[in-house]
């Protein structure tokens, strides 16, 4: 979707989507100048909208938030690769990989 589906969807004005985009809050994917949004982008966009108007945080407060989020989302993947890997291995290396795992 681009910039005024965006807004549409959101309910917020260009303006607001220009700073979060200068922020780097919201992050669109394109080429040749355009702008496009996808539902992540939305998911994020209705939390930054949560954290601002129902729970008030601040710019700062947003940035931190964020970034936490991308934090998160990075570590799931990692423990998903990780886990893909371990489920890749003989049953003998899946039980010691397993150990080492728990803190046995």
């Amino acid at each position: 979707m681009n910039d005024i589906e965006f807004c549409r969807i959101l309910e917020i004005e260009t303006a607001t989507l220009n700073i979060w985009v200068e922020e780097r809050w919201i992050i669109p994917v394109g080429a040749d100048g355009t702008s496009s949004y996808g539902d992540a982008d939305v998911a994020r966009g209705r939390l930054i909208l949560d954290l601002v108007r129902t729970m008030g945080v601040n710019e700062a407060g947003v940035d931190v938030v964020v970034d936490l989020v991308d934090q998160l989302h990075t570590l799931r993947e990692q423990m998903r690769l990780v886990m893909d890997a371990i489920r890749q291995q003989d049953v003998t290396v899946q039980r010691s990989l397993r150990k080492a795992l728990d803190g046995r």
